[in-house]
């Protein structure tokens, strides 16, 4: 019997759920999808557009990262938070943000040149998608060769078998990209030492006072910090690296 009553209320729930399904489907209303081609060659231009578009926010971050100046203001940055010792303060958020913002201060001028001799002409259907690609990235190079070292741009450019050229600028983004990469590294590292230089000393002289009293137990760390903390101050530290970092780079002229 109770096989019976369950077979009945699973019958009844499934003629339910069907005459409910038919009842909600017959109350929308009819929709039809047209997947048709482009009429036109303006819908084409606009479609081709959209697909930039979405190519260049997609990849966004990356070339913000490896085309301009965020990566040794970011180095800098995390290299006097480990100088100074505060451990998570200021915070990645706070860090990242500032070097983005010193970053578009820096770059304005260049993304400038870009609308006016790529993004403009090519939305006013003046140029080519090829000719607005030469002339976006032209900039750009210029800026990071600005920048790289000599004994870089040799490097890549003989692994990469790349053709002697007369001019810098006719090398391909594939060699100027990484020379420009690990250049940016090598100057972050070399004004991080800088900036290390006098809390070592701080450090150094507060571990010798401390074994100088006897006080060996006490972590000379937790005693250096607020000493760090003040000289940082009394420089007015954010101000000094921040000028420092715009002046180190070479901008086009």
């Amino acid at each position: 019997m109770k096989g019976k009553k369950i077979k009945g209320l699973l019958l009844l729930f499934m003629m339910l759920f069907s005459l409910s399904s038919k009842v909600y489907a017959s109350a929308l209303p009819s929709v039809s999808i047209n997947i048709d081609g482009a009429t036109s060659p303006l819908e084409v231009t606009s479609s081709i557009q959209i697909l930039l578009i979405i190519t260049v926010l997609s990849l966004a971050p990356s070339i913000i990262i490896m085309m301009t100046s965020f990566t040794r203001i970011v180095v800098v940055f995390y290299f006097l938070r480990a100088a100074l010792g505060t451990q998570q303060t200021p915070p990645n958020q706070a860090l990242i943000g500032l070097a983005l913002f010193m970053t578009l201060f820096l770059m304005m001028p260049i993304f400038t040149s870009i609308k006016t001799t790529a993004w403009d002409p090519y939305k006013a259907g003046a140029i080519t998608e090829e000719v607005a690609f030469d002339n976006a990235t032209k900039p750009l190079k210029e800026f990071m060769l600005n920048q790289v070292y000599e004994e870089d741009l040799a490097l890549f450019a003989n692994m990469s078998n790349a053709e002697p050229v007369e001019e810098y600028i006719d090398l391909p983004l594939t060699v100027v990209i990484p020379s420009f990469i690990i250049g940016e590294l090598k100057r972050g590292f070399m004004i991080g030492f800088l900036i290390y230089i006098p809390f070592i000393v701080i450090d150094m002289v507060v571990a010798s006072v401390l074994m100088a009293m006897g006080m060996m137990m006490l972590p000379p760390a937790s005693i250096s910090l607020p000493f760090k903390i003040l000289l940082f101050i009394m420089v007015d530290g954010w101000h000094l690296i921040c000028s420092e970092l715009v002046s180190s780079f070479r901008m086009v002229s």
